[in-house]
């Protein structure tokens, strides 16, 4: 229910020029989605090795290898690493985390003009500090909080 509101509240398909960062990946399936919806590309960034091997065999198994990478480091070493720029980050971090501004403050730089980041939380804890990105809309889904950002001053398309 939260992945189908999450590409509600983000549009239903994209085109293939789409680059899509899913951070805190898990299993891949919110960047796997982007991709079934036509995203281009998509980069995931997941630490836990087991989980690396999921989303590189789903990503196989759905013959999307060629379009996705996996990248098995923290989201901390990742933001510092990537050099590429993207129209949608998928941010959906364990729900006792609460990220550190500079989290942010790394997420808007690859952010693309026009671009959104997609925030999925608990209710119980807040956002806290986002840096440059500025809040679009938020939806609550029981106990899950999805929210859309978009940096300052850029306009979302």
């Amino acid at each position: 229910m939260v992945r189908g509101a999450i590409f509600d509240m983000t549009g239903p398909y994209f085109d293939p020029g789409v680059a899509v960062l899913d951070l805190y990946a898990g299993s891949g399936a919110l960047g796997i989605e982007a991709l079934s919806r036509g995203a281009g590309s998509a980069d995931f960034v997941e630490e836990r090795r087991p989980c690396c091997r999921v989303i590189q065999e789903n990503l196989g198994a759905l013959g999307l290898d060629r379009r996705g990478r996996v990248h098995c480091v923290p989201v901390a070493t990742a933001l510092n690493r990537l050099t590429g720029s993207y129209d949608l980050i998928l941010l959906d971090p364990p729900y006792a985390d609460t990220l550190a501004p500079s989290v942010f403050e790394n997420i808007a730089a690859l952010l693309r003009p026009g671009g959104t980041v997609v925030y999925e939380r608990t209710f119980r804890v807040s956002p806290g500090a986002t840096g440059p990105l500025r809040l679009l809309r938020e939806r609550r889904h029981g106990d899950t909080v999805i929210a859309l950002y978009s940096a300052e001053g850029v306009p979302v398309g």
